[in-house]
């Protein structure tokens, strides 16, 4: 399924962001590009994170009117949609990654604090001095902090507050964020109970704009029953891989080879082992466990009380070019004050 998230300013959010709806010119961008995928039995859940400064060719687009939007040789992804729609962002994704799309969906500023706040916030940590970005109003001491409504569009937003200041410290941080609305959902188990999925996914479709397929709720409501047992190790959140644009030294380009490990795991339904750092640009930062943290008791063989013994699942070796985490993990945002 491919996610996006747009830079649209509804009624909510104009009223918060002022000066930063008026002056929009009413161009849509597509800032956030995620592409979640949900493995075969056992199931496993991969996002892929795509920076907005990714610099991508474009295929040829039939647009929603019959009219059909060029081919390019070098486009900046987040135009995309403003250029030809959300089918033309999951077209050039298929065309970069082999992977087929048949769902897609996206989510405006107004839909992300609706959502948000229909889940009751999600507890994020700041790190680092603490955040402080004057392009999105934030003053933000060190420690654990409950986001919810603004305030989440906020923490999801920033981008000169955490690690290098660019786009991929961002992306970092949007996992962090991820990963503890995975672990929020599940610990209020959410997820155990059909009734609270589809009320969750009655909000989700009076928050985004689905495709066909993902319009009735019922169905987003089975996607999202379909992950209730896959454990927070399993939940992985991956940065795509880049180089720095030569033409352009605030974009980007890909690094295919090191993409490639992904994309073969996927296909071949395997687990995945990240090799590389949490984040590659400094935009959130490992919580070591607690000392003294007590480690997980293996589970026991009824027959002898003895530890089981399972043979490992054999993992792909992701490259090492590739930042992410796991909902296991914890991290936090390395703030910084601006």
């Amino acid at each position: 399924m491919l996610l996006i998230g747009t830079d649209e300013c509804g009624e909510v959010s104009t009223g918060l962001l002022g000066e930063r709806c008026s002056e929009a010119d009413g161009g849509i961008l597509n800032d956030v590009n995620l592409l979640v995928h949900v493995s075969a039995e056992p199931r496993k859940v991969t996002v892929i994170s795509f920076p907005r400064d990714l610099m991508l060719e474009t295929p040829e687009c039939t647009l929603p009117d019959g009219s059909v939007a060029s081919a390019t040789r070098k486009t900046q992804i987040n135009s995309i949609f403003q250029r030809a729609g959300i089918s033309c962002v999951a077209k050039t994704i298929t065309d970069l990654t082999g992977v087929e799309i048949p769902f897609a969906a996206k989510i405006d500023f107004d839909g992300v604090i609706d959502v948000t706040d229909a889940i009751g916030g999600v507890e994020v940590c700041i790190g680092g001095e603490g955040i402080r970005d004057d392009q999105t109003a934030i003053d933000w001491e060190p420690g654990p902090r409950t986001v919810s409504g603004y305030e989440a569009l906020q923490f999801i937003r920033t981008r000169h507050g955490v690690g290098d200041e660019s786009d991929m410290a961002r992306v970092s941080n949007q996992q962090q964020y991820m990963s503890r609305l995975v672990k929020k959902i599940m610990s209020d188990e959410v997820l155990s109970d059909p009734g609270k999925v589809l009320g969750l996914a009655n909000t989700v479709v009076d928050n985004i704009d689905p495709s066909d397929k993902l319009a009735n709720p019922v169905r987003l409501a089975q996607l999202a029953l379909s992950v209730k047992d896959v454990p927070f190790s399993e939940f992985v959140f991956l940065q795509y891989p880049v180089f720095a644009d030569p033409d352009d030294s605030d974009r980007v380009i890909p690094n295919r080879d090191a993409a490639a490990t992904i994309w073969d795991a996927l296909k071949a339904g395997q687990p995945v082992q990240l090799t590389g750092d949490v984040s590659n640009n400094g935009g959130v930062e490992l919580v070591e466990p607690a000392a003294g943290a007590e480690a997980e008791v293996p589970a026991t063989d009824p027959a002898t009380d003895a530890p089981a013994t399972e043979a490992p699942v054999p993992r792909a070796t992701l490259d090492s070019a590739i930042s992410g985490q796991t909902a296991e993990q914890e991290t936090c945002a390395n703030g910084r004050q601006r």
